[in-house]
């Protein structure tokens, strides 16, 4: 062990901690991601596994953005919000799988305080615009089943870039304000998130330092960009439930409901993890679990997604036929 008077103090690499000395306090400047299994013979098949899963989302995602911004058909709200969502995707999964895969490869499952600080920020930042633009395209079908007569005029182009440029904005600010506030607490102890990326609520856990109103921001500052989020999305499905039930033939209520279906899967896939996770009392549930539910809507929703509104859409379906066979998409 090196002299106190030095930059670092260096403890047995078994401690797998490393501190720095600040006066009588001791502060860590790295953390431990203990990944989803420490059993050595199952890291090549969740090495293999995440790239193809991170492959497979990046892929599918940009097909879907480019089959949007080629094709004219699809200049609509509702694929223009689809585009911005499998963008955020793309973006979401670069935040966590990655490093993962690199931890992976090099054997080294450290993260710095910085970048543990980045991903933290990153991550709250994408999963907040999810979020509201889950709403957004609510929303959307609710004014073009309810009030298809003013959808044009109520749905303008300038109106959906707005509401884009809210979700990035207002998610923005969410995440910066948890990013900040963390900056404050002490890490002193224990160094081991028991999670594969930097995720706020085991951070939390490892402060040494009152996290009372980080807790407080969770629960209130999060509540606004989840919480407030799911109630639009509810709202506006009511009334297109009410509205539906009023058409009178079967077809035509297949039909409406049609339109909604892709959306509310990704909706139950994503709310129902995130709500779990960070809006359940903590005795209900274990880091185990929390990873799951996490691997669920960081890693899953965002590599479905796009099956889910091609297989369910057969317009996508065919312009995407025609962009992969190389054949010119005239029409839909």
């Amino acid at each position: 062990v090196e002299p106190l008077n030095s930059c670092f103090i260096f403890i047995p690499c078994e401690y797998n901690i490393r501190i720095m000395v600040a006066g009588n306090q001791s502060e860590i400047s790295e953390f431990i991601l203990l990944g989803l299994s420490d059993q050595p013979e199952q890291q090549s098949l969740l090495f293999f596994l995440f790239l193809l899963i991170y492959m497979i989302t990046g892929v599918g995602n940009l097909l879907i953005i480019v089959v949007i911004r080629t094709n004219s058909c699809f200049h609509t709200p509702m694929y223009f919000f689809l585009s911005n969502l499998s963008l955020v995707d793309i973006c979401f999964t670069t935040t966590t799988i990655p490093k993962m895969l690199v931890n992976h490869i090099s054997g080294n499952k450290a993260i710095s305080y910085a970048g543990c600080l980045t991903q933290v920020f990153f991550f709250i930042w994408f999963a907040g615009i999810d979020s509201v633009l889950l709403t957004v395209m609510a929303y959307d079908r609710y004014v073009a089943i309810c009030a298809p007569l003013h959808y044009s005029m109520i749905m303008t182009p300038k109106v959906c870039l707005l509401l884009v440029v809210v979700s990035w904005f207002w998610a923005y600010i969410t995440a910066l304000i948890h990013t900040v506030l963390v900056t404050r607490l002490s890490f002193c102890g224990q160094n081991e998130i028991p999670h594969f990326f930097c995720d706020l609520s085991p951070l939390l856990k490892l402060a040494c330092s009152d996290t009372f109103i980080n807790d407080l921001m969770v629960n209130t500052v999060g509540a606004l960009i989840i919480i407030i989020p799911f109630i639009g999305i509810l709202i506006s499905y009511t009334r297109i439930f009410v509205t539906v039930m009023r058409i009178p033939s079967t077809v035509g209520k297949w039909r409406a409901f049609s339109t909604c279906g892709s959306h509310l899967t990704v909706v139950c896939l994503f709310y129902g993890t995130v709500i779990g996770v960070y809006f359940s009392p903590i005795s209900n549930h274990t880091a185990q679990q929390d990873t799951v539910a996490a691997v669920m809507y960081t890693v899953v929703t965002p590599m479905l997604n796009p099956f889910i509104y091609s297989l369910r859409n057969k317009d996508i379906k065919r312009a995407l036929k025609m962009l992969l066979t190389g054949k010119p998409v005239l029409s839909l």
